[in-house]
């Protein structure tokens, strides 16, 4: 008797998902969610996520982003080359059609997508090599810093792999779970994704007019303003206002604030915005910007300074070359 309850309590273990994955803590209460709240099959999506692998070279790589250990001068020179600025120019060449729609319709400026698709994936070379499922599984389960935000895309994934009926283990992307020419996340592949072409499917994966057309909008909907420009550098006649530079690069300083701490303001065009001042750390010391709404919607695709302006000067480079090639 005693080993028939013992059997009976090892059945009821596997059938509730409670060995689902080991390696993934707190994975049996997402299946009965995912159940409860999208009517997914609990049963099925046991069976899937046992095939889900743990990854140490994902939480490796999410706890040293290069956002965050590398200086200024160091983290330019990954992406400041003339490979990706010859890239840029190539794929202007190839796409120039929807490139031209894509600025007419969301106001962005062709170089400016061109540039964030050379940042993130190299013109689609290198969309990266983890499947989805497991950065995502990985980093909702295992890293608990930001579990919270990964579990739901998680969740946003499962969610959006049934809307476009997409496999769940097949897609690859970056280790943080980003898919696509572009690299989006799942929550933003569901929000701003755009059929750019007109042939009915949303595909930032292999089809290039979507994931331009998926950038512009992506941009337009984090405020991107036609016709304005990124950022200007600027110079300091006094000591470097900290408590300015501390409120990060979402504009909110007048330019009345700044003239009054001793920012110049001579390379700022005039108009009413609000401006953000940030440092970018170079070999001889700090460089100053003054930067505006565009540059803080950039930073909605990545959350880092460096980022967004690695995208407004590789964009002008590619812009620069482009021109070039057309006066030759």
């Amino acid at each position: 008797m005693k080993n028939i309850v013992i059997i009976a309590l090892i059945f009821v273990s596997f059938s509730s998902g409670v060995f689902a994955n080991a390696d993934l803590p707190g994975l049996t209460k997402f299946i009965n969610e995912m159940e409860q709240k999208h009517g997914f099959d609990a049963d099925e999506l046991t069976q899937l996520f046992a095939k889900v692998e743990v990854k140490d070279s994902i939480l490796k790589a999410i706890s040293r982003p290069a956002e965050k250990s590398k200086p200024w001068y160091d983290y330019r020179k990954i992406f400041i080359q003339e490979k990706r600025i010859n890239g840029g120019v190539q794929f202007w060449q190839q796409h120039a059609e929807s490139l031209l729609k894509a600025e007419l319709e969301y106001g962005v400026p062709a170089e400016i997508i061109i540039a964030i698709l050379g940042v993130e994936t190299r013109y689609g070379g290198n969309v990266g090599g983890y499947r989805v499922v497991d950065a995502l599984s990985t980093l909702a389960f295992r890293y608990p810093p930001r579990s919270k935000f990964f579990r739901s895309e998680l969740e946003n994934f499962l969610l959006l792999t049934r809307e476009e009926k997409m496999s769940i283990l097949d897609p690859v992307g970056s280790y943080a779970g980003a898919m696509g020419l572009g690299q989006f996340m799942p929550s933003s592949y569901r929000e701003y994704a755009v059929d750019f072409d007109g042939d009915t499917k949303r595909d930032i994966w292999t089809n290039p007019d979507d994931a331009i057309g998926s950038i512009a909008n992506y941009l337009k909907r984090h405020g991107w303003v036609a016709g304005e420009s990124i950022a200007h550098k600027a110079s300091l006649s006094r000591e470097e206002p900290v408590a300015f530079l501390e409120k990060g690069y979402k504009p909110t300083l007048t330019r009345e604030e700044l003239a009054a701490a001793g920012v110049s303001l001579k390379t700022l065009p005039y108009a009413n915005d609000k401006i953000a001042l940030i440092s970018l750390t170079q070999e001889d010391g700090e460089e100053y910007w003054l930067v505006r709404q565009n540059f803080y919607s950039i930073t909605r695709y990545n959350h880092s300074r460096m980022y967004a302006m690695t995208v407004k000067q590789l964009a002008e480079l590619i812009r620069h070359r482009y021109e070039q090639t057309l006066n030759d």
